[in-house]
């Protein structure tokens, strides 16, 4: 008998949510939450801070976002016509669904902006792979042409949506906030649900923490469009309830539809991101035909001996190979190849660059051209820069080092 909350806005929408990451997680682990989502306005700021706060409280984290979909195309930027900007959520199945919420986020900002990030519905079809959609709070697209009385368009657009997602992905979300128009809107989206044989959810509107925080949050609605308190025409919620709900509460509002609360638990079951996978994540860089980092990495290595040594002596050969063995065992190939490409760059433009600390002590990044500073002739261990030793059957003084 627990619940998931789906519809969650944190600090990180700015101006609008006034939960602190902290806070929000350590009230769903008091409430007894096995998950928690996170959807913010149009951004995915906090998205690394809520996955390690759950994760240190042994909540799952559900990653999603709350964007904005174009009247039109998202490129469209005309004042009569693309003013309107119906709210959508989505949440991220898997690391695929990942990756399309973080294009979804970037291209809304740096495409699709025009008074809040935007993304058209052919972009959404194009990153709808690994996500689940509903139909969101009352800002939706749905809900929106349910409240205007188009109920061929309302069915239309769920259609479109079922079509695109499937009744596995597409869910009827019902929220409850004292509004008038939300019984007309929940009633039509229970019907819908049942006519398309779609699944229902539960969510609340979650903007601060607790009951009690509503009024810093009305302040901070005031700060958002320049407001005061006092003023009657102004921007504001209805009421107190956009807070993290328990399942008694939401269990209170929706007496003849305990699926919808139930589906929660499903939804977060789909739900398995990690935004930290476990390695190094570098560039892929694209060496010569027959070569790879590893080799050619190598070879530029010996190319450098040639140009940095007069005589190349056995004690070189052994710490240049030592290193080299060091670097690909710690998968850093492809690290010392972006690097050098990087200063051959600046070189090339004529950008002075330098070296600090312990990345003087390597013979690899010398033979490279990254650094200028023999290690063997100043007496620099790489071990201050990759630490290794345990791992090879060698000691400083195999390179005529002092112990």
């Amino acid at each position: 008998m627990s619940f998931v909350h789906l519809h969650v806005h944190s600090e990180f929408s700015l101006l609008d949510g006034a939960s602190r990451i902290p806070r929000l997680v350590a009230r769903a682990k008091e409430l007894g939450m096995p998950a928690l989502a996170l959807t913010d306005h149009g951004v995915m700021y906090g998205t690394i801070d809520f996955y390690r706060a759950c994760r240190a409280e042994g909540i799952k984290p559900i990653i999603g976002i709350e964007t904005y979909l174009a009247a039109r195309r998202m490129t469209d930027k005309n004042p009569d016509l693309d003013r309107q900007r119906p709210h959508l959520l989505l949440l991220a199945m898997n690391d695929t669904g990942y990756h399309n919420l973080l294009k979804i986020a970037s291209d809304s900002q740096l495409k699709g902006f025009y008074y809040k990030p935007r993304i058209d519905k052919e972009y959404l079809a194009a990153h709808s792979e690994g996500l689940i959609c509903t139909t969101g709070c009352l800002s939706g697209e749905i809900p929106r042409l349910i409240q205007k009385g188009k109920l061929e368009a309302a069915n239309r657009a769920a259609e479109w949506y079922l079509e695109l997602f499937g009744r596995e992905r597409f869910f009827f979300e019902l929220q409850d906030h004292d509004i008038p128009e939300l019984v007309t809107v929940n009633r039509h989206l229970v019907e819908m649900s049942r006519r398309y044989q779609a699944r229902l959810i539960a969510s609340n509107d979650v903007h601060y923490v607790r009951q009690q925080d509503a009024a810093m949050h009305d302040i901070l609605l005031c700060i958002q469009t320049g407001k005061v308190r006092a003023e009657r025409n102004r921007m504001r919620m209805n009421g107190d309830t956009y807070f993290l709900r328990s399942r008694e509460q939401m269990a209170a509002l929706f007496p003849d539809f305990p699926e919808a609360l139930d589906n929660t638990l499903l939804v977060a079951e789909m739900c398995n991101v990690n935004p930290e996978p476990e390695g190094y994540h570098l560039p892929r860089f694209q060496v010569p035909e027959g070569y790879n980092a590893q080799t050619y990495l190598r070879h530029l290595c010996k190319e450098g001996l040639q140009k940095r040594y007069t005589v190349i002596t056995p004690r070189i050969r052994t710490r240049l190979e030592y290193e080299l063995a060091v670097i690909h065992d710690l998968g850093f190939d492809s690290y010392f190849l972006i690097i050098w490409d990087l200063c051959c760059s600046a070189q090339d433009k004529g950008i002075w660059w330098n070296v600090r600390g312990s990345g003087a002590g390597s013979i690899v990044a010398y033979n490279l051209g990254i650094t200028n500073l023999d290690p063997l002739k100043h007496g620099l261990v790489f071990e201050r820069f990759l630490t290794a030793l345990p791992r090879y059957n060698v000691t400083p003084k195999d390179f005529g080092l002092p112990a």
